[in-house]
């Protein structure tokens, strides 16, 4: 089921790091009208590693030559997976796969700092910051000459993917989100949260340290596993399974667009001027255009905002999913088939 979302007038929330400002709901009848629930079998729970991906093709493309797999058909309409950090883009195997089968064809790029992705100049600031990774999408279709996309994420992806729609729509055709909306700004971030919530981002002021930029250089290995099972603690993934995505993040400006990440979203380190434009755009928390499928998993372990927060952000066809089961922050490697499944559907919405 899904809903045209009413935007009245509303009171804007912000949340940390991911900071959104979503419109809160008086009316909490239209979100359950808007809501799936979906029992996933535990799937992702010990399953055996997948096939991956076979091969990595390399693209010039704005600042990068970007890795990227490819699967379907070179006429098929066009899906690009954007993941998350500390992850690759074997979070996708499965979920591209059964996309690819359905006759889709599937872009599934290394972000900057990851994988077989590299700076063109050494000179380039190895910047993070939000923008920086949505124009590196949108470098990316250029160079591949695509003009329009489904778009599908989770974690940095899902925010990627939430700007490339409410920035270009044109470029946009859907959106899959695994936690909804997440676009946000460092004058949101100023906002303090309660000592709970702040707990959950013990990492993010690590980071903010020189010790911690330290750390995580030196052992980044252990750190991403330690989030993989904090964010996802249910999921009882095999060692073979995490060792393929870390080998991704053994990359000589992983840690910097890391850092630089974590503290640009604190106010803590500056961007650069070219994305001022953008980010003030962002900073107004736009909303969505284009239609959406939101996801969130029963045991996501990694802040993430309540559905209700952020719904009527979005002003096309809506629906929400959620997926029980122990699913976890990972979603599209934990639970393939329901966001194939969502992606899949979304397509339909603009047939």
């Amino acid at each position: 089921m899904e809903h045209q979302p009413n935007l009245g007038r509303r009171r804007f929330l912000s949340i940390a790091s991911i900071t959104i400002a979503a419109a809160g709901l008086g009316n909490t009848a239209v979100l359950k009208a808007a809501t799936t629930e979906t029992k996933v079998p535990a799937t992702g729970n010990g399953n055996p590693i997948s096939a991956g991906f076979e091969h990595i093709k390399q693209v010039n493309a704005g600042l990068l030559d970007v890795g990227y797999a490819e699967l379907g058909p070179q006429n098929g309409r066009t899906v690009i997976l954007l993941h998350g950090w500390p992850y690759d883009i074997h979070s996708f195997a499965d979920s591209a796969s059964l996309l690819a089968k359905k006759g889709f064809r599937v872009i599934v790029p290394h972000l900057r700092g990851h994988g077989s992705t590299r700076f063109l100049s050494s000179a380039q600031l190895r910047n993070g910051q939000p923008a920086a990774l949505a124009l590196d999408v949108i470098a990316l279709m250029d160079a591949l000459k695509i003009n329009k996309a489904i778009i599908g994420g989770f974690d940095w992806g899902a925010r990627t993917a939430g700007i490339l729609a409410a920035l270009w729509p044109e470029r946009c055709e859907a959106l899959v989100s695994v936690s909804g909306y997440l676009i946000g700004s460092q004058k949101a971030n100023e906002m303090p949260l309660s000592p709970k919530a702040e707990q959950a981002w013990w990492y993010q002021f690590y980071f903010a340290t020189e010790r911690g930029r330290i750390g995580y250089e030196a052992n980044r290995h252990d750190f991403a596993k330690l989030i993989w099972q904090t964010a996802s603690p249910q999921w009882q993934f095999e060692d073979a399974v995490f060792e393929r995505s870390a080998a991704s993040l053994n990359h000589p400006d992983h840690v910097a667009i890391v850092i630089h990440n974590y503290r640009w979203r604190l106010g803590l380190a500056e961007g650069e001027a070219k994305y001022d434009a953008l980010e003030k755009q962002l900073a107004d928390t736009p909303f969505i255009t284009v239609p959406t499928i939101t996801m969130e998993g029963d045991a996501n372990g990694a802040p993430h905002p309540d559905p209700a927060a952020y719904a009527a952000k979005f002003k096309g066809r809506y629906s929400h999913r959620n997926l029980s089961g122990g699913i976890g922050h990972n979603l599209p490697q934990e639970a393939p088939q329901a966001f194939a499944d969502a992606i899949i559907e979304v397509s339909n919405w603009t047939k």
